[in-house]
């Protein structure tokens, strides 16, 4: 019985989890910062961050969007597990998780 009980709790979990990611995905400003993060590339002038990681303030500019609501958005998407997020001093660079984008596709295809 506890088998049950632990499995149902896991499938409630795992539910949990998708019902996150497919709700951060619903915003387009989300969905726009994932087109943005995924495709980071490696500049030989990037002197900013990591190869794949983009700061906050170069999504703020790039959406126009205030750094506040830049911040809430990156909030709920690594809430979903969609990103990863790297604090260096003040600042805050993100990076594209592709193996949870990879997961909530074949949780797609399943439906």
């Amino acid at each position: 019985m506890k088998t049950m009980n632990r499995d149902a709790t896991h499938g409630r979990a795992h539910s949990q989890g998708i019902d996150d990611v497919f709700k951060a995905l619903a915003s387009e400003q989300r969905r726009e910062i994932l087109r943005i993060l995924g495709e980071a590339t490696p500049d030989p002038g990037k002197t900013c961050c990591a190869p794949d990681e983009v700061c906050g303030c170069k999504l703020s500019d790039r959406l126009g969007i205030v750094p506040s609501t830049i911040s809430h958005h990156m909030s709920v998407l690594l809430g979903a597990g969609l990103v990863t997020a790297r604090r260096d001093g003040k600042w805050i660079y993100y990076s594209l998780r592709r193996e949870a984008l990879d997961a909530a596709a074949s949780e797609l295809r399943r439906l």
